[in-house]
């Protein structure tokens, strides 16, 4: 095959190709000897010159090989040779004997296939291996090899002349054929000594190659054990690491946040316990880990710290609140006072303008007080009419004027709720206010919803769109959620913490006049029975009945 010439080398190349060249020629070679144009001593070294490319290529083919199964091949070969010089000694007295007389050239042939018999045989005999060795002394020693060289020294002795008359001898023919024979019986014993050599050497080199496969697939299956058992450890703790970063994320920090929130004291070391020793071991990963425990621990520790700082700004600003609180308390009883007191129109409503504005500075008080978790501190001694809680809201707005109220149902608010519902309706109505055209109006709609009393303020603004409605009833619904540095959603958050507080249920919508539409659901947990009382007029109301 193609491949496997390409394994050869030059000179073996070559020499394949001159026996296939040589082969070729078989045939024209039997269609001259046929034709009797070319005369025996011809067709004997054209028929040796076809055999000789055969042992060139075994011989080559040998050299591909190396040691002591090489040699002896290649003497098997070359005694092969020996034989092969018989069988010319042989065909050269055939032909001699057939025509009768020999000439000086034919001799010479005759003689020097002689000489190259018995130079290979003394050449490569001494060669073989002990066991064919064997074999060659006792077919040397023995009467059919002697009979061969006496009848070979019988031509070499007799010369050109007498040559005819020894290849006439009757003993050649039978000496000739037996000692053919003979050769070829010891070659094919040699060949299969080195033939069994050969297998016992293939079987013992592959039971060492077997052994070394098994060896080293043997220690390739522990390299992978060791292999699969290592990566499954460092996989086990990465896991570990892994599900400790989890839970650090997912439930240990939130909880700590949520109970820090709740205003309870938390122990960092005790919310962040360390890792276990295997996950802290002296090599990479532990050190991740012990890494890993540090940053645990900073990162409670951190949320402790910003929760006491959170408390501690809650508290500072709540007594800010307060003492702001305390102080419009005091300037709303003066300017009622100095209401009472004077009759001068125009200093009326300038004191008017003064409680205005100092109900509106009570308010923005109470938000900060609701920002810092706490409650304000106005309370009423019994329930409210619906009427007189909205007209508190709007008085608690600075564009009071635009506010359109209708005619209030006759419910009332409990007093828990009393001042929460002011707050939020007058955050909502100022929303109203804000982000719609000042000439526009800002109107209130009041229904009965399942037990419920449905409160709606409209406003005649551009409205919101999907997002920011989203993000908005977000806000109204989660406030706890809420980011504080949003400074513009500050009311309502504010609204959202309120309504948590009762339960009432706000909620943002499309204004049938293309603006925003705040729906204010109050539970009948927020409702009371009062006596009936008039709606009031749009505009600036008289506060309710005023805190204990």
């Amino acid at each position: 095959a193609s491949g496997d010439r390409d394994r050869l080398s030059a000179r073996q190349r070559r020499a394949l190709a001159a026996m296939a060249t040589a082969t070729t020629k078989l045939d024209a070679l039997r269609r001259d000897v046929l034709s009797r144009r070319i005369g025996w001593d011809g067709a004997v070294t054209r028929y040796s010159a076809l055999v000789e490319p055969g042992f060139a290529v075994q011989s080559a083919l040998t050299a591909l090989q190396a040691g002591q199964l090489a040699r002896e091949s290649q003497t098997v070969i070359e005694l092969v040779r020996v034989r092969e010089f018989v069988s010319r000694e042989d065909a050269l007295v055939a032909g001699a004997r057939a025509a009768g007389t020999l000439t000086a050239a034919q001799y010479a042939l005759l003689t020097a296939t002689i000489e190259d018999r018995r130079l290979f045989e003394r050449t490569y005999a001494p060669d073989l291996p002990a066991d064919s060795h064997a074999l060659y002394e006792k077919f040397r020693d023995g009467d059919l090899h002697r009979a061969l060289e006496r009848a070979e020294d019988a031509l070499l002795t007799a010369g050109v002349g007498g040559a005819d008359r020894a290849v006439a001898a009757d003993t050649w023919r039978a000496v000739a054929d037996q000692a053919v024979h003979g050769y070829m019986r010891l070659c094919s014993s040699a060949a299969e000594y080195s033939a069994i050599r050969g297998r016992a050497f293939a079987y013992r080199e592959l039971t060492k190659a077997a052994v070394v496969g098994a060896v080293g697939l043997a220690a390739a299956g522990l390299s992978l054990w060791l292999a699969v058992r290592g990566a499954r450890r460092v996989s086990r703790r990465l896991e570990n690491l892994r599900d400790a970063a989890d839970l650090l994320s997912t439930r240990q920090l939130p909880d700590v946040m949520r109970r820090l929130s709740a205003g309870e004291r938390v122990d960092a070391a005790a919310e962040a316990p360390p890792l276990t020793a295997d996950e802290v071991r002296d090599d990479e990963i532990g050190q991740v880990g012990r890494s890993f425990n540090a940053a645990r621990l900073a990162a409670v520790e951190a949320a402790v710290h910003q929760a006491t700082l959170r408390r501690g700004l809650s508290a500072v600003l709540l007594n800010i609140a307060r003492r702001n609180q305390a102080l419009v308390h005091r300037q709303l009883k003066l300017v009622d006072t100095l209401e009472r007191r004077t009759d001068d129109p125009d200093v009326l409503s300038q004191l008017f303008r003064i409680d205005h504005l100092t109900t509106r500075m009570r308010r923005h008080a109470e938000s900060l007080i609701i920002l810092s978790g706490a409650a304000p501190g106005r309370r009423w001694r019994g329930p409210v009419p619906v009427a007189d809680v909205v007209a508190s809201a709007v008085s608690e707005i600075e564009a009071y004027t635009r506010v359109v109220v209708p005619p209030m149902p006759g419910a009332g608010i409990a007093a828990d709720a009393v001042a929460d519902v002011v707050h939020l309706l007058a955050e909502l109505l100022e929303n109203a206010t804000l982000f719609s055209p000042p000439h526009t109006e800002v109107t209130l709609r009041t229904e009965h919803e399942d037990g419920r009393l449905v409160l709606r303020v409209d406003d005649r603004g551009l409205g919101l769109d999907a997002g920011q409605r989203e993000e908005a009833t977000r806000t109204l619904r989660d406030p706890d959620a809420f980011d504080p540095t949003r400074h513009d959603r500050l009311g309502l958050y504010v609204v959202g913490r309120l309504a948590a507080r009762h339960g009432i249920e706000v909620g943002l919508g499309e204004s049938p006049y293309g603006g925003t539409t705040a729906t204010v659901l109050l539970p009948a947990g927020v409702l009371a029975a009062v006596e009936p009382a008039g709606a009031r007029p749009s505009g600036r109301a008289a506060p309710p009945t005023g805190p204990r």
